[in-house]
């Protein structure tokens, strides 16, 4: 009988690239019972540009790719959820929520949650299920440092409150996952007695990769994933544009985009300079990724956020499969990859302007020898280290080490 593994979601989209487009189907395969609990918004599943899905996934219980997906009402959850913030002592009033008890009634083996809020949900389910003599293992999956000690939206006596919970609901957790070496450091600088894993956000290799050639005289630069306030500046990709369109044979291809409700109106001038795909199917990306020449990232608000000087998102790993040398501006993390591994080039700087990423785009393009040799090292170090399939490996330890 096959052991099963309940993933508990408190805010993610259900096809989130992360939780079910890797972990969940990995562990599939690997041959895990894989049951993920899911939040409706407004009724609604949501798509991951937050698109409600109002015309499929309907049913409140239903099977997608062999993994059965449990949905529940997100306004229904969140007021109790929210009591992870009041005291201990308190806690029993806000295990009372939908994402708690329809992980309870999974009767599962295994509890993978992937939020600050599912986490505490899942302390319910854990302590709830131990009441009724069954002991079930819970891996906490921190997709990002919550809260962010820099993070000067949240006060900081919230910012404090949230960490005491945090170390609190962490005694109780049997392994935590991780998203970079910052973090893991992080976790293990607050009790060096936790156990962490690294799996990085990266890709199953991208198949029938050829080898890139940067043999033309322009230059195709590439942005992937959100558009947004926090993400993906479109001013700085229109300045990027204007000021690399005067000199060479320039493109800014957008994979991805606007979130649903916002737009991205493009001016007139540079309609045939920035090309917007949309959002495309995940496994689809390596084809629009055929053509690009480099990668872009920018965090601006490094000052404010520790998040992004730690951060290795997908889109890092999505250029790096696909033999595309990043350009990014000075991330702790991103920085210490590229330079270790020559695949991309670093702005010396915590706030780059357009000016200085344009600046570097042009040097690229006037060294594509330079520019393929960071391609090939790209390639190869997810061949080698990085790609989905030896991330896969790490997951399946991690849930051996927990039930052999």
């Amino acid at each position: 009988m096959s052991r099963k593994v309940c993933m508990l979601v408190a805010e993610h989209p259900f096809l989130d690239s992360r939780i079910f487009k890797r972990e969940a189907k990995s562990l599939l395969k690997l041959g895990y019972d894989v049951t993920l609990i899911v939040p409706r918004k407004d009724g609604y599943l949501f798509d991951i540009d937050g698109t409600p899905l109002k015309d499929k996934f309907t049913s409140k219980t239903f099977t997608y790719e062999g993994i059965k997906i449990v949905t529940y009402d997100f306004e229904e959850s969140r007021a109790p959820l929210s009591k992870v913030v009041a005291p201990v002592s308190q806690w029993e009033k806000g295990f009372n929520n939908p994402l708690t008890e329809l992980g309870i009634q999974q009767d599962a083996d295994i509890y993978h949650v992937h939020e600050y809020l599912s986490l505490f949900a899942g302390i319910g389910v854990k302590r709830l299920l131990k009441q009724r003599n069954k002991k079930v293992k819970l891996i906490y999956d921190s997709h990002e440092l919550t809260p962010d000690p820099f993070d000067s939206r949240n006060h900081v006596n919230h910012r404090n409150n949230l960490k005491e919970k945090l170390l609190v609901m962490l005694k109780e957790v049997d392994q935590i996952i991780t998203i970079s070496h910052s973090i893991k450091s992080w976790f293990l600088s607050q009790d060096p007695t936790f156990s962490v894993e690294v799996i990085y956000n990266s890709h199953p290799l991208a198949k029938n990769y050829q080898t890139k050639e940067f043999t033309g005289k322009g230059l195709i630069a590439c942005y992937e994933g959100n558009i947004d306030y926090k993400r993906g500046s479109k001013n700085k990709i229109i300045q990027i544009t204007e000021q690399c369109a005067t000199s060479i044979d320039f493109q800014f291809k957008i994979i991805g985009g606007t979130r649903f409700g916002e737009t991205f109106e493009l001016p007139n001038h540079l309609s045939d300079k920035i090309k917007l795909t949309g959002w495309v199917d995940y496994y689809s990306i390596s084809q629009h990724m055929k053509d690009v020449e480099i990668g872009w990232i920018d965090y601006e608000e490094l000052n404010t956020s520790l998040n992004r000087s730690y951060a290795m998102p997908n889109k890092f790993f999505s250029f790096l499969n696909n033999g595309v040398p990043i350009v990014v501006n000075q991330c702790h993390e991103m920085e210490s990859f590229l330079r270790t591994h020559r695949c991309g080039l670093v702005i010396n700087k915590k706030h780059a302007t357009a000016s200085d990423y344009a600046e570097a785009m042009l040097y690229l393009a006037s060294n594509k020898k330079m520019l393929k040799q960071m391609s090939l090292n790209a390639r190869k170090v997810m061949e080698e280290i990085y790609c989905w399939e030896k991330m896969e490996n790490r997951l399946k330890n991690v849930y051996h080490r927990l039930i052999p």
